[in-house]
Parts: structure tokens; sequence; C-alpha cells
């Protein structure tokens, strides 16, 4: 399924703006689609980074555009108002009408902007987002969950092609939190429509992100696809309790004797807890791979107690938060490699190991290693 209007348009963000003792910067060139997450701790800049993407905070110098479409560029007097702007803004709070109804909150979005084709899109929305049993009641009969759906499709009935969430969870406990991540998993999976996702949550970044823009005092730290950058040793982004990779597979097989299920990452499969039958074979799912779960052996291992022993190529060690330690970031051999004329290079892991290790095992960049990984953990 698709938005009417939605196009795989870049996204440049480009500003330098002091605001007294904090100073926000950036120069960022994002994807057309999928869910790019802002992410980072409180202070960042992420949520000022978003209301210059929407034209709320005029900053002095910027330059934003939309594909060919460019809302802001002072050098040459451009500046397109928010209201101008084809952007769906999605806040903490749903801040529905209290006395309209589901779909009378849904309709007086539509009739403000009066977005051709808008009524479609409504639909399409209402569908995407399994409201339609929600139209006839009121606001105060919702839980956390459904009012932000609601504000979401409102969002999305007006054509946008660009989504703005700016910390739509915050609000909602745990079990509401779990309630709707699905939906917002199936916007980024059905809709060719990019979003800026702004979070501090390492849970929604592992579930949601296509691509990951990591900020710090005000500056970008890192940004690129969200496997990538979690698996770089030059600036280790640690989401939730510890540094890790994410890896994207399919449920390739099960072993019922075990309780065990089989993940196929590309030409290499894990083994896992299985996640019974809610998580169907063939479905697409996400790993994630902690750095202090994965050791390092020059030779494959036998007789071991760890189920998935990976073979992998080393392509660079960093420092750690202590000197004895060191990230070291791996990339996984393919059969095709072994190929003359071919580079299939599998995915990235990290190792947390010891310098001492390092050095008695004579590893270093470029050293064949198998990677012995004792946990993985199936992102909801």
């Amino acid at each position: 399924m698709t938005v009417a209007g939605a196009a795989d348009a870049p996204i440049r963000v480009a500003l330098d703006w002091p605001r007294g003792a904090f100073r926000l910067r950036a120069d960022l060139a994002l994807p057309g689609a999928g869910i790019t997450v802002l992410f980072g701790p409180s202070g960042s800049g992420k949520t000022t980074l978003l209301r210059a993407v929407a034209g709320l905070e005029r900053v002095p110098g910027a330059r934003i555009a939309l594909g060919d479409a460019v809302w802001q560029d002072d050098a040459r007097g451009v500046f397109v108002p928010t209201w101008q702007r084809p952007l769906g803004y999605v806040f903490q709070e749903a801040s529905l009408f209290d006395h309209l109804s589901v779909a009378g909150n849904l309709r007086y979005g539509l009739r403000r902007v009066k977005a051709p084709g808008g009524e479609a899109a409504l639909e399409q929305a209402i569908e995407l987002l399994g409201i339609s049993h929600l139209l006839a009641r009121r606001p105060a009969a919702l839980s956390g969950g459904e009012r932000q759906r609601v504000a979401i499709a409102r969002a999305l009935a007006t054509r946008p092609r660009l989504l703005l969430l700016d910390e739509p969870l915050a609000a909602l406990d745990h079990a509401r939190r779990q309630d709707i991540l699905p939906w917002l998993e199936r916007l980024r999976d059905e809709l060719r429509l990019p979003m800026l996702y702004v979070t501090h949550s390492a849970d929604e970044l592992a579930r949601l992100a296509s691509h990951l823009v990591v900020l710090g005092d005000g500056a970008v730290r890192a940004s690129g696809p969200v496997a990538e950058v979690l698996a770089s040793v030059q600036a280790p982004v640690v989401v939730g309790e510890d540094a890790g990779v994410l890896l994207h597979g399919a449920l390739a097989g099960r072993d019922p004797r075990w309780h065990l299920a089989q993940v196929a990452v590309g030409e290499h499969t894990v083994w896992l807890r299985d996640p019974g039958p809610a998580v169907p074979l063939g479905r697409a799912v996400r790993l994630r791979v902690l750095a202090r779960d994965v050791s390092l052996a020059r030779q494959r291992p036998l007789d071991s107690s760890i189920q998935n022993s990976l073979p992998a190529v080393v392509e660079a060690v960093g420092d750690d938060a202590h000197p004895a330690q060191a990230l070291v970031r791996l990339r996984l051999r393919t059969p095709r490699q072994e190929v003359p004329g071919h580079d299939a290079a599998g995915p990235a892991l990290l190792a947390r190991v010891t310098r001492r290790a390092l050095h008695q095992l004579e590893i270093g960049p470029g050293s064949a290693v198998w990677a012995q990984v004792k946990s993985v953990a199936l992102v909801p």
C-alpha cells in the first residue's frame, strides 16, 4: 500500500545555530523512504532539529529541502511557512478535539487542508492503522495508544510528503507502547513515505529505525543505515544496556524438540529461542546481538556449548570504555568471498574482547576469525 502523492524524495538539512550556550549543527542527507530515527539524550537537539524541518523554528542560515522542493534557503531569501509545507506532524500528545468523534477529528483536519485526494488518503490511513472500529467514539473513550493512532491517521489524511513524529509514545506506559509499535512498523514497511522519528528509547530505535541519526550536545555524532551505525567502532552507539548490532533476517526453521528456531541472516543461520506461532516461518525479523555476547577464535570451535559460530573477518579495532578492552568490528564471511572477483561481504558484528586476548591470538584488521555468539535477542 502507498499513500498517493508520496515519493522517494531525499531530505537535506544543513544548519548551524548558536542559541546561547547551546549550538545545533547538522549537515544531513536522509533517505526518502522508511523511518529515520533521531536518537540521543534529552537536550541533544532532536526536537529542535525536527521543528526546524517543520518550519516551526526559523533557523538563521539554514537550508532545508525535500527532493527538489526547497523549504528554506536564507542565502536565496526562501522560507516556506509551516502551513505551506506538505508535511504531517505528530506530537507527544494527540491533541484531539474532545467534542468531536474520531471521524469528526479526522475530517476536521481534512477540511482545513483540502488536499486533493484527501478522502482516499484518509480511508487508506484508517485501514492501515486499524482504527475503523473507533470512528464513532469520542477521544475520552480511547486508550493512549488509540489516540496516537488517530493522530497519525489525521496527519496522513493530508497526503504529506514527509511525516514528522516527535516522541509519539513518550506519554504512554509500556503496555500501550507495545500496542502501537506494530502499527508504526506497518507504516514503515508499507508506505513509500519518509518519516523523521524523535526518540531516546532504545526499544523504539531497535524496532523502527531503517536509518539512524545520533545526536549529542547539539552535534551529529553518526548518521547512516541503522545496522552500519550501530556496528561502528569509531563512535560506538550504546543503545540500552550495551553496544551491539541489529541483524536483519527471516525465520527459516524450527526445532520443536529443543524449542529453538533458526533465522536466516544472509547466507548464514542463527539459532535462538523459538518465539512461537506469533512469528510464522518466512517472517522478516530483526535480531539484537550485544558486543559482550560475542567472543573470537582463530579456529572453528569444536565441542562448544555455544550454538552459533560464524566465519568472519576483522574490519577494525576500536577503543572501549576501559583500556583493558577493545571493540572489534567484524564482517561475516560468505562462501562467495572465496571466489576470485567476488566481494560478497555479509552483515557486521561487534565483539568486546580484552586487548590481551587480541595480542595472544594475533588478531587485527584483516584477520580471519570465528565469531561465537553466546546470546541472540529477537526484537519483538
